[in-house]
């Protein structure tokens, strides 16, 4: 098993249509986000779930 297989992970994108205050990032800032993330810590995004509320 490669390092890439070991590391696989999903990420779940979720925007609230009752979020009241405004603080919601959008979906693209998310996945953004996210997929930042899981390269600074070595994962591989095997797949990417969206709720879009």
């Amino acid at each position: 098993m490669t390092q890439q297989q070991k590391n696989r992970t999903a990420i779940y994108c979720r925007l609230s249509v009752d979020d009241g205050d405004g603080e919601s990032m959008s979906i693209a800032n998310q996945r953004e986000m996210l997929t930042r993330y899981a390269k600074e810590n070595g994962f591989f995004v095997q797949k990417g779930y969206v709720d879009d509320g």
